[in-house]
């Protein structure tokens, strides 16, 4: 009868706390937005349940804990003297130790003090006697084991010829570099904005440019650049600024309310960066029948200051010979 009232005033007590908690719980997670894809009504059951499942164990183990001790009040377990044992002598517990070196032991050749004696060498010097104490164990595994893994690297990487040796090593890791050097290089390219252009006249970019302009452009501003529908592109004038940041960006967001469209859409950052320069290689090429100048005359003040520049060598040729 004990038990079952014990076990029922735990119930009472758990879920009054249950339904705090749960309210609580309810609260919180309406309050708080959906996360891993669940709803919240969803993750409020997922929460209820590991609840529940939390409840169940402390539960069972409370009841547990009650029982031993409502058992240990009913009969209580006899005090029991501790035994008196007689104290051991040294000799009788060396008698009764394991035989037999350890693993330690054997590992660093240890020899026990007794046999000292065996280990002594047939000569003293002013009394003072020798012992033979071997290399030990592990030292000499080392050892060999050296021997046999430069065999190994030896005949892997000269006799067998499966390994690549430093030098192919080299050559692997500088071919691997251009990969991912041009894989960097593509992707950064379509990073470029009008502030982040760059001059560049190389033959590649030239061309690239030239073919976007022959298949885009030479509609509205010639073939050659000097102008139609849009204006003259070979002459120091400019509607929207020259330069290479203001081509780019002309071209980019077009101008609507003059019938040039955005070509952000068309084209990417890199094709962008191309055509502009390939504009810029256009001045002062005075073609035939050029229409007439238009806007303001633009004097950039310096275009190198703009232009890509190699990387410089963090190794010049007057340090390495002195190095």
């Amino acid at each position: 009868m004990k038990k079952i009232s014990l076990f029922t005033l735990l119930l009472v007590i758990q879920l009054a706390v249950f339904a705090d908690d749960k309210k609580t719980m309810v609260e919180t997670v309406q309050s708080s937005e959906p996360s891993l894809g669940l709803s919240q009504t969803e993750m409020l059951i997922v929460v209820l349940l590991l609840f529940l499942v939390v409840l169940v164990f402390v539960s069972v183990t409370l009841l547990n804990a009650f029982k031993v001790m409502y058992q240990e009040q009913l009969h209580p377990t006899p005090y029991q003297a501790p035994l008196k044992a007689e104290p051991l002598n040294y000799d009788d517990w060396l008698k009764g130790k394991k035989k037999g070196a350890s693993i330690w032991e054997k590992l660093l050749s240890l020899k026990p003090m007794e046999q000292e004696k065996e280990l002594e060498i047939d000569h003293a010097y002013d009394g003072i006697k020798e012992l033979n104490n071997p290399v030990p164990a592990w030292f000499n595994y080392l050892f060999f084991g050296t021997m046999i893994i430069a065999f190994a690297y030896l005949f892997y990487y000269h006799i067998g010829g499966y390994g690549d040796l430093q030098d192919q090593e080299y050559e692997n890791e500088m071919a691997q570099a251009k990969i991912e050097k041009a894989a960097y290089l593509q992707k950064s390219a379509n990073a470029i904005d009008e502030t982040t252009v760059k001059v560049d006249n190389t033959e590649a970019v030239l061309a690239e440019g030239k073919n976007i302009f022959e298949a885009n452009c030479k509609v509205c501003h010639g073939d050659k650049g000097q102008g139609l529908i849009g204006p003259n592109l070979t002459d120091e004038f400019w509607l929207h600024g020259g330069g290479i940041n203001n081509v780019f960006k002309t071209i980019k967001y077009g101008v609507p309310e003059k019938g040039m469209i955005s070509w952000e859409k068309n084209l990417n950052p890199k094709q962008i960066s191309a055509v502009a320069n390939f504009i810029l290689t256009l001045a002062g090429t005075n073609p035939a029948s050029a229409k007439a100048a238009q806007g303001e005359k633009y004097a950039e003040k310096n275009p190198q200051d703009n232009a890509m520049k190699e990387p410089a060598d963090s190794l010049k040729a007057k340090d390495a010979t002195e190095r």
